[in-house]
């Protein structure tokens, strides 16, 4: 099995560089497809010998192979072929977990991004926030599972629907959940018997990384994610990175006060903007009642809005309130696409044309470029899946060895 070290204390500067050489090496493979030694010394700049080496060791760790037959850009020079490298990472896992008002999930991926785990669980207690219990439970089921196939989860990240601190590891403010100051990593990392690092992140970013790496926005530098769940807010990805912000805050859209202004939100205040487009706004306006996950509910109301008008006229008011508030972050950030994900996907059909009417009556450039809305190809567990991704990014930048 796939052994993973995260070495205490600075590294050499010898080792740093062979950690960075090794991600790079690792990234060009993911992002550029199988490739002989030749080929990847080529694309990463790097010397063919130190090509060499950090190949050898990658196989050793099962994270790559080398075939016997040429890749498909033919020989690497004179004599025979070269063979190619190919990222398999099948051992190496990255775990992705989610917690939020009323679920829980967990997605796996390999080096190679392949999804190896999807696993959703309603909480228990309905009308309660989750409990950690229910997100250590789910948590530690599923790596128990993977470890027992052989497989080793180098590192595992939690999203969540709120701020995070800078340590990466403390949910600061998620007035949804209730968790505020909790130091989310640390109960994991105990539960996990102290062998695997865990980090956590905004729901959101986490959404908007995997609609870029696997989602509907693989084809743009700059988008705009936006979750649609009991509480409402953005990952913001420019020239394929997250931005975060000076304090690490970016995105928290769902509070800008923009909604009904007699409103109340679930942070105490009025007229935010989840309160009017949050999942529990647009059940109280269709007056229907929520279901075990904000799919199912979204695929519930959609089914009535089918046949009956009313239904259809509250959700075209919802599509207005959202259109709004795209129109806003639209001038200030520019995204080429809008991606909606959550309850909004099957929902779709109702919202999106009063949203992306508003949208370009609204934006002051809409005559130069009108962001795209799309909808998320990823389900409820983009999060999950987003956060699994960043699990391995330590992998991929060279910081965790292996």
């Amino acid at each position: 099995m796939a052994q993973t070290v995260r070495h205490a204390g600075a590294p050499t500067g010898t080792e740093q560089v062979r950690r960075q050489n090794t991600g790079l090496v690792l990234r060009s493979l993911r992002a550029d497809g199988p490739a002989t030694r030749t080929e990847l010394a080529r694309r990463t700049g790097l010397a063919k010998a130190t090509v060499g080496t950090i190949v050898a060791e990658l196989e050793n760790g099962r994270a790559v192979t080398e075939g016997d037959t040429a890749s498909p850009s033919g020989p690497s020079g004179r004599g025979r072929p070269g063979r190619p490298v190919t990222l398999t990472g099948e051992s190496v896992i990255g775990l992705g977990l989610e917690v939020n008002v009323d679920y829980v999930a967990a997605v796996a991926i390999d080096l190679a991004g392949r999804v190896v785990v999807v696993e959703t669980r309603p909480v228990t207690t309905a009308g309660q926030p989750p409990s950690a219990r229910e997100l250590v439970g789910l948590a530690t089921d599923v790596r128990s599972a993977l470890v027992a196939e052989g497989r080793s989860v180098v590192s595992a990240t939690v999203a969540v629907p709120g701020l995070v601190a800078h340590d990466s590891r403390t949910v600061s403010w998620a007035p949804n959940l209730g968790w505020d100051g909790r130091a989310l990593a640390d109960e994991l990392e105990e539960a996990f018997g102290g062998d695997c690092p865990t980090t956590v992140d905004n729901d959101a970013n986490c959404a908007a990384l995997a609609e870029a790496s696997h989602g509907v926005a693989t084809d743009v530098d700059d988008s705009l994610y936006l979750t649609g769940t009991i509480g409402i807010g953005a990952g913001i990805v420019r020239g394929g990175t997250i931005v975060r912000g000076g304090s690490g805050f970016a995105g928290e859209v769902g509070h800008m006060p923009i909604g009904a202004p007699a409103a109340p939100c679930g942070c105490g205040r009025l007229g935010c903007w989840e309160a009017s487009v949050g999942l529990r706004a647009m059940l109280a306006a269709v007056g229907m009642d929520e279901q075990s996950t904000p799919l199912r509910t979204a695929t519930a109301v959609a089914e009535r809005a089918s046949s009956d008008e009313r239904v259809r006229a509250a959700l075209e008011v919802l599509g207005l309130d959202l259109g709004r508030g795209l129109a806003t972050l639209a001038a200030v950030l520019d995204p080429t696409a809008i991606v909606l994900g959550g309850y909004f996907v099957p929902l779709g059909e109702f919202v999106v044309p009063a949203a992306r009417a508003v949208l370009a009556e609204r934006l002051p450039t809409a005559d130069l470029h009108l962001p795209d809305i799309r909808l998320s190809s990823l389900g409820i567990h983009a999060a999950a899946l987003g956060a699994a991704e960043h699990a391995l990014s330590d992998v991929f930048s060279g910081s965790l060895t292996l």
